[in-house]
């Protein structure tokens, strides 16, 4: 059966985690901040069970920590780490490399700022001809009106807004897949 080309593909995608960093998150607000966390924990979960590779980003490390615990403690054994200081995770050495290596077309985009790294981010991705995926709701900015800009942004650039469930059950496919129950559950 042939589907949308904008549906999520497991095995086409890539969970990408931009700078998720307790020092940086601390400067969000406190309840957008625990979503964001909340959700990309989730989604880091699934992409594990479904064999999704996960590449994971700081920024300027030495100055705003390590990435966050939560995250740490359920990334798949192969992920991969870049540190960087330029905001795009594209200026990052190694980082498109990475992602070409990896010969996923669909990048799947969680982290913050919404408006910074993730925006340029998206934005190099798109020009590469990647398929970019947004997670609007595993993304955080310190002030709301800059996500909702940014996320207006993307979408006139090409990138799809999604949610974190939306991307599950599109990698899921099927109620009858085998990780349906594992990762549904995560859900209530």
């Amino acid at each position: 059966m042939k589907t949308h080309p904008d549906l999520l593909c497991a095995e086409n995608s890539l969970l990408v985690v931009i700078d998720i960093q307790t020092k940086l998150s601390a400067v969000m607000p406190e309840a957008a901040a625990a979503s964001m966390l909340a959700n990309t924990g989730i989604l880091v979960d699934a992409a594990s069970c479904l064999n999704i590779p996960v590449i994971l980003t700081e920024q300027y490390p030495q100055g705003l920590g390590a990435t966050d615990t939560a995250i740490v403690q359920k990334l798949p054994g192969t992920f991969q780490i870049f540190d960087k200081t330029g905001f795009s995770c594209c200026a990052a050495e190694g980082f498109n490399e990475a992602v070409e290596i990896s010969r996923r077309k669909q990048i799947i985009l969680a982290g913050q700022e919404a408006h910074v790294c993730v925006l340029q981010t998206a934005l190099e991705l798109i020009f590469m001809g990647y398929q970019v995926h947004i997670v609007e709701d595993a993304l955080c900015s310190r002030k709301t009106e800059h996500k909702f800009y940014a996320l207006q942004r993307l979408q006139q650039q090409g990138a799809t807004i999604t949610n974190y469930e939306s991307v599950l059950f599109e990698w899921l496919k099927n109620a009858a897949h085998p990780e349906f129950k594992r990762i549904s559950g995560w859900l209530r």
